[in-house]
């Protein structure tokens, strides 16, 4: 399996930092870091690593007091244990415990990357009988869908679930075929003209298949193309074979009545598994999906292309008139768009270009339009750039909206961090362009009722509710330069806002008053 998710818990930052450069990141895992116990359990709980690398003695809560936590919470994650400490009563303890291997610092990457490959083995074949049953089952229900509709070609590829890409999909291909057949090693060839092209391949202890792009020089992959039959052959079958291989067994991928590529599998060692008939049947039924699979992959592709040209192209045009979250919800669901909406939680930032009024008094038209097209240019570049969604224009202002159309868990902090970095733009551009212009921004938090606003010939999708003016209100009380938000936003934040008290503030409309902060700085999540 590639990329799993390993958890380090350990005080020390070397040995973290020895872990995931010397075994983690060569070795294609993903890392997960905890600096103690405490920070470890919840990250195991939250995060569910495919396997834990656990130190022993740690400040906050020892690894005795995690494997404790994780066998509460019922939580079957792997755990490799790290001390320096070692003995055989820690290690009969730790075992009882769950832990799967114990491992004595200091230790070698290898020690290291051993044990975790021990470890992971169940992981693995769990994760790899799963994808290989998918697998199988989608490529069954294509080829039935493939047989009924032939020359619909877009209807088929958007009833298929899960296509993976070339790249991706070949490679499982062969990882499956060494698994089911006790391999070593295995191939895939394509034929490209007069060509054979090895695709993907599984080298002798190389773990796991990689994409590839080779010609080949296979004389039995050759013989498969040419006669379109298998090929298995024993150990006495290849007694004067100068590829000194144990044994291969090497089956046609057909199509249509075409081969198109080879499926193969070796084995080197002499004490390793000599295949059978039966292997070459198992090759030869993974053999039949693994044909249907890449021929719907091409077709899939070629039509993925044409739509994503469309979609380009009207994307191209909406995104003149339309925030790009918006136009992405536009473009996966068509028929949503209607007129209506729904209550939810959001965050509303207002930002105004100040000192704009007197300075375009004396301006010409075409320096105003200059200096509007800079400033707001920049605005909704900041904007976009921090996953908000663009309201709208007005004026020498903008609205925009955090946590719609697309749901986002730290909206608050994103749109707090987004004013910030607006000011700081807005900061280098005064001084780049040489004006009196900065930006008041606003910042609330709240529920709105969010969606389409209008009617079918003409809709806005925007946020309404009081959310929306009290924002509004905190951006046109703030000075030139000044970020000012509700007391909702620094409760939220906690100790994360830089703020300074402003205290209460009487909202024009509204009966209860407002408390406004001036946000100075945030500390990153």
């Amino acid at each position: 399996m590639a990329d799993e998710r390993i958890l380090i818990v350990d005080d020390g930052q070397e040995m973290r930092e020895f872990i995931l450069e010397y075994i983690l990141q060569p070795n294609g895992f993903q890392a997960l870091q905890a600096r103690d116990g405490r920070e470890g359990l919840e990250m195991a709980l939250t995060q569910n690593p495919d396997l834990i690398l656990l130190d022993l003695q740690m400040p906050r809560m020892n690894g005795f007091d995690v494997l404790n936590g994780l066998k509460r919470a019922n939580a079957a994650i792997p755990v490799i244990l790290m001390t320096f400490h070692g003995s055989e009563e820690i290690a009969i303890e730790v075992y009882r415990m769950g832990v799967r291997d114990y491992v004595k610092k200091p230790f070698t990457p290898e020690e290291m990357l051993g044990a975790i490959e021990r470890a992971l083995t169940e992981v693995r074949l769990v994760k790899e009988k799963e994808a290989l049953t998918e697998r199988i089952l989608q490529a069954n229900r294509d080829l039935q869908r493939r047989l009924q509709e032939m020359n619909v070609l877009y209807s088929v590829g958007k009833s298929v679930t899960e296509l993976a890409n070339m790249n991706e999909l070949l490679p499982r291909i062969v990882d499956a075929a060494v698994q089911v057949t006790q391999a070593e090693e295995g191939y895939i060839y394509l034929t490209t003209g007069n060509q054979l092209v090895c695709r993907a391949q599984r080298r002798l202890n190389s773990g796991r298949a990689r994409p590839a792009d080779i010609e080949a020089d296979d004389p039995f992959a050759a013989r498969v193309i040419q006669e379109g039959k298998p090929v298995v052959l024993r150990p006495e079958d290849l007694a004067n074979s100068r590829n000194r291989l144990h044994s291969i067994a090497y089956t046609p991928m057909s199509f249509r009545g075409q081969v198109t590529g080879v499926l193969g599998v070796t084995a080197t060692s002499p004490e390793s598994h000599a295949f059978t008939r039966h292997d070459g049947a198992l090759l030869a039924t993974l053999s039949d999906y693994a044909a249907i699979a890449i021929e719907n992959a091409r077709n899939f592709e070629r039509l993925r292309q044409t739509k994503d040209a469309e979609t380009q192209q009207m994307r191209g045009t909406f995104e003149r008139f339309v925030a790009p979250s918006v136009v992405d919800r536009i473009l996966a669901n068509p028929d949503d768009v209607q007129p209506g909406g729904g209550r939810q939680e959001v965050s509303i930032l207002f930002a105004d270009i100040r000192g704009y009024t007197s300075w375009s008094e004396n301006a010409p038209p075409e320096k105003v339009i200059e200096m509007l097209n800079d400033y707001l240019s920049l605005a909704a570049e900041v904007i976009l750039a921090w996953d908000g969604t663009l309201d709208k224009f007005f004026g020498d202002g903008l609205m925009a909206i955090f946590n719609a159309p697309k749901a986002q868990d730290d909206h608050v902090h994103r749109a707090t961090d987004a004013a910030l970095a607006l000011m700081r733009a807005g900061e280098e551009m005064r001084a780049r362009r040489g004006d009196e212009l900065s930006y008041s921004i606003g910042v609330h938090v709240g529920e709105a009722v969010v969606g389409y606003i209008g009617n079918n010939r003409a809709m806005n999708y925007t946020a309404i509710g009081d959310v929306v003016n009290v924002a509004k209100r905190l951006q046109e009380a703030a000075p030139p330069g000044k970020i000012w938000i509700e007391d909702a936003i620094v409760r939220r934040l906690g100790d994360l806002a830089q703020v300074k008290p402003l205290g209460e503030m009487k909202i024009r409309g509204r009966k209860t008053p407002a408390y406004a902060y001036e946000l100075h700085g945030l500390t990153p999540r």
